[in-house]
């Protein structure tokens, strides 16, 4: 919990109601979303009950509400690494409340892009370059900022491992590219779920349809900066699905070239034993001139095994003009 003067306390139930009835709360940032927290919520901060029971209710699409004297948002971050609580592939998820007075924000587990914010207020640094104290709307959008910039390392990394399944896919493709692909499109289909109605929600506050508490001009090129954050976001996301989609087909082509080329294989196997077996079904019928003729070794080894090497050799002479032997 974050005073108006910069300090940080402890968050009991007892420090907040202090806080809130001296009018001396910021921010005030909680952790979980049990049966506390909504007590704190709808008793503390009167905060309507539709409010409270959308702040309580993860998954939810980013969107912005007006309510007479605060306005609630819902915002996301980069993806939780594994182990976290929202789990591996899964935007991180963050609830706002915000007043003239304060801002709460309701997450589950720990936030990387929200505890930066709270460790660079308790160094004393200034949420903004003009404030030397912090006020509920320069809280929001350092927390925003912070959720909105978190995105831009996850994107980086996810194009290297684009870059290292193509790589893989052209040397040697396998069945367990075929599933590391689908878990990244997976993984991309739920960040362009939230990336694309956030940008929407933040065009709605720079737009003015929605009435920002404590909204100065100022203030109004901060929130700005964070539109043009996400639609290069946005951007990125719609090049990565591409360039997906081609790895996709990519795989499909070298997987339909791989299985050519053990055709071909078998096609020329199968070519090869085609004449041998016609020479052997030949010379192996029981009529009595051939019978009384082909009676010694000589004759064994220049019409029985001679015929059937003559024959391989010419067939690998075509196979080798035509390029069939090649790669």
């Amino acid at each position: 919990m974050i005073l108006s003067d910069g300090t940080q306390v402890a968050p009991t139930r007892e420090s907040v109601e202090a806080a809130v009835g001296h009018d001396q709360l910021r921010w005030l940032d909680l952790h979980d979303s049990g049966a506390e927290t909504a007590s704190v919520l709808r008793d503390v901060f009167g905060f309507h009950p539709l409010a409270v029971e959308d702040a309580l209710e993860f998954g939810q699409r980013p969107k912005v509400e007006m309510y007479d004297d605060f306005i609630f948002l819902v915002a996301y971050g980069a993806p939780a690494s594994p182990g976290s609580p929202a789990g591996p592939g899964l935007p991180q998820e963050v609830h706002c409340f915000l007043s003239r007075r304060f801002l709460v924000t309701v997450h589950h587990g720990e936030v990387a892009a929200v505890s930066a914010v709270c460790q660079a207020v308790e160094r004393r640094q200034s949420l903004a370059p003009h404030e030397s104290r912090p006020s509920s709307l320069l809280a929001l959008y350092r927390v925003l900022d912070a959720l909105v910039d978190s995105m831009f390392p996850y994107l980086s990394a996810f194009d290297d491992r684009i870059d290292e399944l193509q790589e893989r896919i052209f040397t040697k493709v396998s069945q367990q590219d075929l599933a590391t692909m689908f878990a990244m499109k997976r993984e991309l289909v739920e960040v362009r779920r939230v990336v694309t109605p956030q940008r929407d929600m933040m065009a709605a506050l720079i737009a003015d349809r929605v009435e920002l508490p404590g909204m100065t001009r100022d203030m109004e090129h901060y929130f700005r900066d964070l539109f043009d954050h996400l639609i290069r976001i946005s951007d990125l996301v719609d090049s990565y699905r591409d360039l997906l989609s081609g790895t996709m087909d990519a795989y499909l082509s070298m997987t339909n070239n791989r299985l050519n080329s053990v055709m071909k294989q078998l096609t020329i196997i199968a070519t090869v034993f085609l004449p041998l077996s016609f020479l052997t079904g030949f010379f192996g019928q029981n009529f009595g001139w051939m019978t009384d003729r082909i009676t010694s070794f000589a004759d064994f080894a220049a019409y029985g095994l001679g015929t059937e090497l003559v024959a391989a050799v010419l067939l690998g002479l075509l196979f080798w003009r035509r390029g069939w032997l090649s790669g």
